[in-house]
Formats: C-alpha cells, sequence, structure tokens
C-alpha cells in the first residue's frame, strides 16, 4: 500500500543494492587482492604486456556478471508476479518496457562490477577500493544534489548508482535520464576507469 507510484521493475529488483557490494567487492578482491598477497608478481611474470591481464579479467567478470544478473532477473520477476497479483505492480515479461529494464539492469550492474575492478586495479588496496566504490556509487550522488547547482544536480543523476536505477525502470521518470543515456553513462564511467587503470598498470612498479 501506498507504493503504487514505484516502478515494478525496481521494486522487484530493490535487493539490487545488495548487488552493488557484492559484485563491487569482487570486481575489487580480482585485481587488488592480487597485489594484497603479492601473487601479481608472478602474474605478471607470465604476462608481461600486463594489459592483456587487465582486459581478460574484465571480460570475465562482466561476462559472469551479466549473465548471472540477469538470469537471478529472469526468474525473479516472474516469482515476484505471483505475490503481485491483483495489485497496482502486476506485471509480465511481455509488458512494455519490463524485459527491456531486466536486461538493462544486469548490463549496468555488470559494468559496476567491472568499474570496481579498474577501481582495485588503481588503488591495489582491497578497503580503499571498496571505500571509493561505496564513495562513487552510494555516497557521492546523494551529497551532490545539495549542492545549490542546476549543473551538479544534473552530473548527478548519471553517476553509476543514478544510472542503474535509471536502467531499472520499465518506464523512465521525468528528470531521469534515458536507458540509452543511462546506458551510456555506465558505459562511459567503465571505459574511462578501465582507460586510467591500465595507463598506471603500464606505469607503474609490480
Amino acid at each position: 500500500g501506498g507504493d503504487d507510484d514505484i516502478d515494478t521493475v525496481l521494486m522487484v529488483l530493490l535487493g539490487m543494492q545488495f548487488t552493488y557490494v557484492v559484485l563491487g567487492t569482487l570486481g575489487v578482491l580480482t585485481t587488488a587482492g592480487e597485489h594484497s598477497t603479492g601473487q601479481i608478481r608472478a602474474t605478471m611474470t607470465a604476462v608481461p604486456r600486463r594489459l592483456p591481464v587487465l582486459w581478460s579479467k574484465a571480460a570475465v567478470l562482466a561476462c559472469a556478471g551479466f549473465l548471472t544478473v540477469l538470469t537471478a532477473n529472469v526468474l525473479t520477476f516472474p516469482l515476484a508476479q505471483t505475490f503481485l497479483a491483483d495489485t497496482a505492480h502486476a506485471a509480465s515479461l511481455t509488458d512494455p518496457g519490463v524485459a527491456r529494464a531486466l536486461v538493462t539492469n544486469a548490463a549496468g550492474l555488470a559494468l559496476l562490477g567491472v568499474l570496481a575492478l579498474a577501481l582495485g586495479s588503481m588503488l591495489r588496496s582491497v578497503p580503499a577500493g571498496i571505500g571509493g566504490l561505496i564513495g562513487l556509487t552510494m555516497i557521492l550522488p546523494e551529497l551532490l544534489p545539495l549542492l545549490p547547482y542546476d549543473i551538479v544536480d544534473d552530473a548527478a543523476r548519471h553517476f553509476p548508482a543514478k544510472a542503474v536505477e535509471a536502467l531499472t525502470h520499465a518506464t523512465p521518470q521525468p528528470g531521469m535520464p534515458s536507458p540509452g543515456a543511462a546506458l551510456l553513462s555506465m558505459a562511459l564511467w567503465t571505459a574511462g576507469s578501465l582507460a586510467l587503470a591500465a595507463l598506471l598498470l603500464r606505469r607503474r612498479d609490480v
């Protein structure tokens, strides 16, 4: 009761907030974990060119994250609908925007995991990587709109967590980025982070 204004897909997948932490932590551990154990020396000895290590880790994490989240979404949504029958949130996979939101949510979260992987590679510390991810995805987007500048408020809507939220709406809300714009924002965040991680990986000692 009282939740009729919440997008149905967003309400069903609200637990994705925990997925931020799970995929984010996995991403950070994928890179920073090797530095904390010293295993990175053996890895870079086996692959002296270095960058293929980063690309392959990013590709594996992106594919695994996308397929896992998509499978969970496709199974969860119909199951949740068995409890939402005869309510304002009754919907099916064939309703406009629903299937797209389930797919774009998985894509956004997979990109978020890769972003965390890049942060781990840059910071080389598991606690710092996880802290940086939480600050970037959960804290900063909530603080920026408090500043009295429209341009800052607009920019905050394209931060990773806000972009993933937009991707999880079957029907985009007023003032929210379109699914295409939100997916582009996530892709740019991830690509920029990976590019910086690649640059630092090439220039720094192991």
